[in-house]
């Protein structure tokens, strides 16, 4: 077997079974209260919880620890303002027909159409980018490995960091996303537009569509063997 270094496991807690049940239904609770939402009030929200929910994100596990993410957290009113006017142009073409009359009618209850005011109006957007190529160092240029599988998890823990935190979100892939490499001035060589995040307070009148709540049972999501 290869040697490597290793640590001692120093700060796993281990917690009773009831402990444990409490804890679990306590996190499905709070979890089941997160919505993807679209009024959002411009409310500020300091840069220091969305730096300490990034660091949360950076905690995922990823191929070989490459950590192949980066995230670029925008305030700047006029990058925003360049974000929504390049993803409407986009948003537009779909909603006018690229997307295919399937994909419409599968959106037509959540109500969503190409204009994307939230781009604007949120205070924090998060463009998170994948890397085809780093490692553990900054300066690092290897191949990096189970890219899309390690973004899609640290998108996840981002997610969950900015909602226990008492912000709301929407993921948002407008097609193609090569504006945001240019916008955010990224490496097109190395990094390509994973998703667009947006975080804040909701507005006062946000709502959520009836058809977001329905969530399949758990018997139809899951099987014990």
């Amino acid at each position: 077997m290869q040697q490597h270094n290793n640590i001692p496991l120093s700060d796993f807690i281990e917690y009773p079974h009831d402990e444990m049940l409490e804890k679990a239904t306590e996190n499905y609770e709070n979890i089941r209260r997160r919505h993807s939402i679209r009024s959002f009030s411009d409310r500020a929200v300091p840069k220091e919880i969305i730096e300490t929910c990034l660091k949360a994100a950076a905690t995922a596990p990823s191929g070989a620890n490459h950590q192949p993410w980066h995230f670029v957290a925008i305030h700047s009113a006029d990058i925003k303002k360049q974000i929504r006017i390049e993803a409407e142009n986009l948003e537009k073409s779909f909603y006018e027909g690229r997307a295919g009359a399937e994909w419409l009618d599968a959106l037509k209850p959540l109500g969503t159409d190409a204009s994307k005011p939230y781009l604007e109006s949120a205070p924090w957007l998060i463009a998170i980018f994948s890397q085809k190529k780093g490692g553990v160092r900054t300066e690092d240029n290897n191949q990096n490995y189970y890219v899309h599988e390690s973004v899609g998890i640290a998108t996840g823990f981002l997610i969950q960091a900015l909602h226990h935190s008492g912000l709301v979100t929407l993921t948002h892939t407008p097609k193609p996303m090569s504006f945001l490499t240019n916008i955010c001035k990224r490496n097109p060589d190395n990094e390509r537009a994973y998703m667009l995040l947006i975080a804040g307070y909701p507005a006062d009148d946000a709502t959520v569509p009836d058809h977001a709540l329905v969530k399949k049972d758990l018997s139809e999501i899951s099987s014990f063997i």
